[in-house]
């Protein structure tokens, strides 16, 4: 028979490093869980400093002030008891300085510690750079309820659900082998990034894991965004059948509440819309954008509008962000825009209600090429005088942003970025960018997503041609294979990692496959020296993709 107790999920959107802040939030939601009549609340992994911390975590000042905020949470939180995240130390002879742990506290005293088991270090993860792995029990009891902690990856190592393992140990079955008495429930404190699909993968591994050993389960996710990574929070309590029977909200701070006498809880979910992957990437986006501006000082924000669906899509997450009165909408004609795209641009600002500004750009065009005459004497116009006009827009750009303490949006989105098909310091200029992991068609279907209710992007805006508007009737497709086919020859190539030859036996023609590689290949240097992007596919161009500038493979060139 499970003890009667009332557990508060909580998940909380740290920012890293600010003790101070990180505290105070965390005790308002303490009060919260005490309110409700909970006995325990649980947070998430490493919830003192936020995830992650990286090299932060490198500095001994660092770790003094986490352990300092760590013991004022423990003084002022009584009446309750909680088990969190925090970076401790590994009194071992040998090995990394730290442990990934979960403690439980109450009242002012530690009654137990464990730590993570399986450090992943794949992707955008680089957990054994810094800690060392754990063993042992992670087996307590707490007023008759018998605990099993874990924490993360400790339950992502399902032989039954990934048949090659990336860990030869399994450390929930472990415990369970070592317990000395049944288990009566399994928890999970995490920090897991959002992307598309995601969501399904852990409820079926969370689903098995129960039916397997015969247990409920409470998982509780960090939410909010942190650099390039979007926490989508999504706290979950399933039964020992794999139910689902309590549901933290998505993408925002929440507390649920788990009785486990009745094992019921509380469903925050919203209703799930027909387009629910794309409705969760225009969510996932616009708390990566709103957390990255302001955890980083800022309040406002200016975009390039061009007429064209990627400014279009980025101004309206940045007026869903940060309030339609914190962005400001630039319009910046050459001599190729048309009269459309100028009226489009501005409708978009209408339709958001942010502010719009025009700053041709046509007569500093002809100084550059004045000034560059004599040295481009002889040569024929080419992509040259394309990059001069994106980089006088990336210029003045910058230069609203310096003057106005504003951060620049970038607004390329990952089909052009993956082949290059975008000019370094001009329109990548900028702090983040916002689309950059969001292929064409989707950044389509996100305008469609936006527009569902009533016209945001306007429909002339998405119907039209993509084009650049840098040469005289330009098209994208003059120069890139249709969108189409390029975001699936992309998503083959980047995401699932497939050859030239499996390609092709897709169906694509071997000539296209191999010249949108070798753009990938060739364009490295660029993303290198591009902004911060939000990921929201399986991977993206970022910390969680390393590959060599300065290199000579060439795939299927030996015999």
């Amino acid at each position: 028979m499970i003890a009667a107790m009332k557990i508060a999920l909580i998940q909380y959107n740290p920012r890293i490093g600010d003790f101070a802040g990180n505290i105070v939030r965390i005790t308002g939601w303490m009060e919260k869980a005490k309110a409700a009549g909970c006995q325990l609340a649980i947070l998430p992994e490493l919830a003192i400093s936020g995830y992650p911390p990286q090299d932060l975590l490198e500095r001994p000042a660092f770790l003094d002030d986490q352990d300092c905020a760590f013991a004022q949470l423990m003084e002022t939180t009584h009446g309750i008891a909680v088990i969190c995240g925090l970076a401790t130390r590994n009194p071992g002879p040998m090995g990394k300085p730290l442990h990934n742990s979960a403690v439980l506290f109450a009242d002012g005293e530690v009654l137990f510690t464990t730590h993570k088991q399986l450090l992943p270090t794949y992707d955008v993860f680089d957990e054994a750079r810094y800690f060392e792995p754990g063993s042992g029990n992670g087996t307590f009891y707490y007023k008759g309820l018998h605990l099993g902690l874990t924490i993360c990856e400790d339950i992502w190592n399902d032989k039954s659900i990934f048949p090659h393992p990336l860990y030869a140990t399994d450390p929930v079955a472990s415990m369970l082998a070592q317990a000395d008495s049944p288990v009566d429930v399994l928890i999970n404190l995490a920090a897991s990034p959002f992307n598309l699909g995601k969501g399904a993968i852990r409820q079926k591994i969370f689903a098995n894991l129960c039916q397997r050993h015969h247990l409920p389960l409470i998982y509780a996710n960090q939410v909010g965004g942190q650099d390039s990574l979007i926490f989508d929070g999504n706290s979950i309590a399933l039964d020992a059948n794999g139910t689902i029977v309590a549901r933290s909200a998505r993408f925002a701070e929440d507390l649920v509440v788990i009785d486990t006498d009745t094992w019921q809880g509380e469903i925050h979910e919203a209703p799930a819309h027909t387009e629910q992957e794309t409705a969760e990437v225009c969510e996932a986006l616009v708390l990566g954008t709103r957390d990255y501006v302001t955890k980083c000082g800022f309040s406002k924000a200016v975009i390039g509008l061009s007429g064209g669906v990627d400014s279009a899509l980025t101004a309206a997450i940045a007026a869903r962000a940060l309030g339609p009165e914190n962005v400001l909408g630039v319009a910046l004609p050459s001599p190729y825009s048309s009269p459309e795209s100028l009226e489009d641009a501005e409708q978009v600002a209408r339709n958001l209600g942010i502010g719009f500004s025009v700053l041709p750009i046509t007569d500093l065009f002809k100084a550059y090429l004045a000034t560059l005459a004599p040295v481009f004497a002889g040569a024929k116009p080419d992509v040259t005088e394309q990059n001069i006009q994106a980089r006088i827009r990336g210029n003045l750009l910058m230069a609203i942003a310096n003057k106005q303490g504003r951060l620049l949006l970038s607004t390329g989105n990952k089909s052009e970025n993956a082949v290059g098909y975008c000019t370094l310091y001009g329109d990548m200029s900028g702090g983040l960018a916002v689309i950059s992991d969001v292929p064409k068609q989707l950044v389509y279907a996100l305008c469609r997503h936006l527009n569902r209710d009533r016209e945001i992007i306007p429909f002339r805006t998405i119907d039209k041609p993509p084009s650049a508007e840098l040469a005289p009737d330009q098209r994208d497709e003059d120069d890139l294979p249709p969108y189409p086919v390029l975001d699936a020859i992309l998503a083959a190539y980047l995401e699932e990692h497939r050859s030239i030859g499996e390609i092709v036996e897709m169906g694509f023609a071997q000539t296209m496959v191999e010249d949108v590689i070798r753009r990938i290949r060739v364009n490295e240097y660029k993303r290198k020296q591009a902004p911060l992007g939000l990921k929201v596919t399986t991977k993206a161009f970022g910390q969680g993709r390393r590959y060599p500038t300065a290199e000579g493979y060439r795939e299927g060139v030996l015999p």
